[in-house]
């Protein structure tokens, strides 16, 4: 044949092959916590909604439990490109995406649908946009959760009770003022090091929405839960700029929506965790403060918010505050 695009065709349909199987792409995505985790569900949405949108020719693989790395490992690697795909919690972020900072200060939104409705909208948006300049497409905000406190020593009711708590801390510098606020002992860690630090008594206590807590297997190390709901933990799926700007236009299409309906996933995700979580903990032995007077939390922090009103600005914060 002169053609060599026939011979080709002719070679695949010789051997029985379908022509996919010759165009297929291979992506990595990963999480630091385990496949039964609303962060297991998004990134197993993701992957199979990719693969239903662009027909199979792009294949997602999963990785779970920090097996590429933890959190900010795995951001490394995405904005390098050796790796493509992560979805993360924003812990890590601030150190590649500044502006992301202002999401982690400690009692900024309501609840989940306050902070759901602002990462949705033209704040959360936005922002999305500040990833570009640093290697990253921001595809879209996902979901960590509402985030409480855990420890093997004692139960927190109240703010005087942190105080002198070693605690496993995001390595955030948010997050980290914040904690010292309260009188505990900081200690950033990443993810995958949190279990055995725990278990050996490196750290007294760490913080986490229900859902982490469960999947991480935290009540075999922890005897204390303080329902605090100090901070809303966001998470976000990110992908290597240049990757993304390789694709096609239908294909960055299928991507952006793939995204959306795995960010679905994973919410409801979340809502089903924490509406049972307190009961399965309890269940295993935890001891649980429901009922946190979340007040005195809010007013210990006031020098810490004076901090942070110098650094992002009032504005930006009661924008955030008072979005509705």
């Amino acid at each position: 044949m002169k053609n060599p695009r026939l011979a080709l065709s002719a070679l695949v349909l010789a051997l029985g092959l379908p022509m996919a199987a010759l165009a297929q792409t291979n992506m990595k995505i990963s999480i630091s916590v385990g496949q039964n985790s609303h962060q297991g569900v998004g990134i197993d949405t993701f992957a199979r909604e990719v693969e239903r949108r662009t027909a199979g020719r792009i294949k997602v693989q999963t990785f779970y439990s920090g097996s590429l790395g933890g959190e900010r490992e795995s951001i490394e690697a995405v904005q390098l490109g050796t790796q493509e795909l992560t979805l993360t919690s924003t812990g890590p972020v601030p150190n590649f995406v500044p502006a992301a900072r202002i999401l982690d200060i400690p009692f900024l939104f309501r609840d989940k649908a306050h902070a759901r409705a602002v990462l949705d909208g033209p704040i959360g948006q936005e922002m999305l946009k500040e990833f570009e300049s640093k290697g990253f497409k921001a595809l879209a905000w996902a979901e960590n959760g509402v985030r409480h406190m855990t420890n093997s020593k004692r139960a927190v009711n109240a703010p005087d009770d942190l105080k002198g708590l070693k605690m496993r801390t995001m390595e955030n510098p948010v997050h980290v003022a914040a904690y010292k606020g309260f009188g505990i002992i900081t200690t950033p860690m990443a993810f995958p090091e949190v279990f055995t630090a725990l278990q050996q008594g490196t750290v007294d206590g760490q913080e986490n929405p229900l859902s982490v807590i469960m999947a991480a297997n935290f009540s075999q190390v922890q005897r204390h839960l303080s329902l605090t709901g100090h901070v809303y933990s966001p998470a976000i799926f990110l992908m290597n700029k240049a990757a993304f700007d390789k694709l096609s236009a239908a294909d960055q299409q299928a991507f952006l929506e793939a995204a959306k309906e795995a960010t679905r996933a994973n919410r409801a995700r979340v809502d089903e965790d924490d509406a049972k979580g307190v009961a399965e903990l309890r269940s295993k032995g935890m001891q649980v403060v429901e009922n946190v007077d979340k007040s005195k939390f809010q007013a210990a922090l006031v020098p810490v918010y004076a901090e942070f009103e110098k650094q992002f600005g009032k504005a930006n914060i009661d924008r955030i505050r008072n979005f509705k």
